[in-house]
């Protein structure tokens, strides 16, 4: 479920350096994860990006959910899964979901056909020295084989028969060219280990590859405009390549820059080996750049868009810093976020002298000050709780203001331990407050005072809180790719911090996923609601600061 301190959805803008060449025939794009993680906030930039192209830069058009599952040996169906629920989380609605393996028995026809044209072969060398090979400019013995002796083993990969699973097919362009994504690519091959497709079953022995099944299957579908991240740009000739040799429609392609984030890691293989070592609390943790991780720790739809279409026209790839992205968050949650009040525990009573009420009492205030969000209860009583942070920078005689009450007078001050008049840099140097008595001074003037504190009546049904906020995980910005090798070693050691406080009695309505604002605190997302057995949890959301 989204925050629902997001505040209301604005359609976003067209932006400009967002064209697409013959958009005006009409635009069709697909987002094609692969089954086999979580999506990251670099695949989100993907995602919203062809939303935004199909649904909003050019209205009517059609955006398709692809799932690029050609490989057995990293699918699942958890993944395929969690993928609809970060598609979902990210406000997005495609207008058809497909599956690559929908295709696989037309992709094959392709595959015979390219290996009839004379432009792909079968090849039984060694991964490792085909690498070698490639790197090195030299052709397969295989290159020249006979097109029924490619066909013939063709065959066997497809029975997954031993034979048959020594082989591959390739791509006849280029073994020498400049572009090593021309170097005769494998377009087809049987997966080392035999296990059932989790959609097809057993049905399928040999597979094509995402090189080959991604062009075909988007000139099936009507794609108009491929999205690809600039890395893919040797590969587009690849792409190109393909669609000719089989005299297929070719979408045109537009990059886009890969997102990158400063002490962030994105390797599927590190997370998982940080939510395996329990490290994290699992994909949907607060500090994990995945969709989810993000999205609970406070971000919402609209944000997150704003910043991506911002991105959009740069090509270039940068180590970007999270205050950015962070700080449009906080444009969209500001409108939205309703204001309480918490105290830090242990926190200091204090006594008000001159309470010009009999008993506690409660007034209705705004609960925010620029839009109509609604009201709240504001209690006041002689009985108050300040923070102790606040409350160690008194002085006797000093006037300071209550927010949203007025002026007071500090009286006497109680220290836990002995106490002299020595303050460091405004702050008592020795020992905690115990206590203070306050006089009331309404008429006072609060633009004169220089601390204005925020404060709680004790005289009311106050909630037990806690606080949490995050660090990075990775202590360094970018690590080179020597430290890569050991990057476990530049792991920032604490990155979860904790604090209790006591909220005011609002509080008590607060739902999982609210956005809302602590006075002086900041902003919160509600992760687990207050109940009268427990505390309730609040994320701390970045401002971007």
């Amino acid at each position: 479920m989204p925050p629902k301190g997001e505040g209301k959805a604005k359609k976003a803008p067209k932006v400009k350096g967002l064209d697409l060449k013959d958009a005006d025939k009409g635009v069709v794009t697909r987002f094609p994860p692969e089954p086999s993680g979580y999506l990251h906030i670099g695949h989100a930039k993907a995602a919203l990006l062809n939303d935004y192209f199909a649904h909003i830069q050019y209205p009517g058009g059609k955006m398709i959910l692809r799932f690029d599952d050609t490989n057995t040996e990293k699918e699942k169906e958890e993944y395929q899964d969690a993928i609809m629920e970060d598609v979902a989380l990210l406000g997005i609605k495609p207008d058809m979901i497909s599956y690559t393996s929908n295709y696989f028995d037309e992709i094959d026809k392709y595959c015979v056909k390219i290996i009839e044209a004379g432009k792909a072969f079968a090849d039984d060398t060694p991964g490792d020295v085909m690498s070698t090979m490639r790197m090195a400019r030299e052709p397969s013995v295989h290159r020249d084989d006979s097109i029924e002796d490619n066909l013939k083993r063709y065959e066997e990969m497809k029975s997954g028969s031993d034979e048959g699973r020594k082989w591959c097919i390739r791509a006849k362009i280029s073994y020498a060219n400049d572009n090593a994504s021309l170097r005769d690519p494998v377009i087809y091959r049987c997966p080392k280990e035999q296990k059932p497709h989790h959609r097809t079953g057993d049905k399928y022995k040999a597979y094509p590859t995402y090189q080959f099944a991604c062009p075909v299957v988007d000139s099936i579908e009507g794609v108009t405009h491929a999205l690809r991240t600039s890395e893919y740009n040797d590969q587009d000739a690849q792409y190109k390549w393909l669609l000719k040799a089989l005299e297929l429609r070719a979408p045109f392609i537009w990059t886009f820059s890969k997102i990158q984030f400063v002490r962030t890691l994105m390797s599927k293989r590190k997370l998982t080996k940080l939510v395996d070592a329990h490290v994290v609390s699992g994909w949907d943790d607060p500090r994990f750049p995945t969709v989810r991780g993000i999205r609970r720790r406070g971000m919402t739809v609209e944000g997150l868009r704003d910043f991506m279409v911002s991105q959009g026209p740069s090509k270039n790839i940068v180590n970007m810093d999270w205050h950015t992205i962070w700080a449009m968050n906080k444009k969209v949650i500001d409108q939205g976020a309703a204001r309480y009040t918490a105290i830090d525990k242990p926190y200091v009573k204090c006594k008000v002298n001159g309470f010009p009420k009999d008993a506690p009492y409660s007034e209705k205030q705004k609960l925010h000050a620029k839009f109509d969000l609604g009201e709240k209860d504001v209690w006041y009583s002689e009985n108050l709780a300040l923070e102790q942070e606040d409350c160690r920078t008194f002085a006797e005689g000093e006037e300071i203001t209550l927010m949203n009450w007025g002026n007071a007078i500090v009286k006497n001050i109680a220290y836990q331990k002995s106490q002299t008049d020595d303050v460091t840099d405004g702050v008592n140097s020795l020992g905690n407050v115990e206590s203070i008595e306050f006089d009331l001074h309404l008429e006072g003037d609060f633009k004169a005072t220089k601390k204005k504190v925020t404060w709680l009546s004790l005289d009311q049904e106050l909630v037990p809180v806690e606080l949490v906020d995050f660090d990075y995980l990775l202590a360094k910005d970018k690590l080179t790719e020597e430290e890569e090798n050991k990057w476990e070693d530049f792991l920032t050691p604490k990155t979860e911090f904790k604090s209790e406080a006591m909220a005011d009695c609002n509080v008590w309505n607060i739902k999982k996923d609210d956005i809302f604002q602590y006075d002086r605190k900041g902003y919160y997302r509600c992760d687990v609601p207050p109940t009268k057995e427990k505390p309730g949890v609040f994320f701390k959301v970045p401002s971007g600061k």
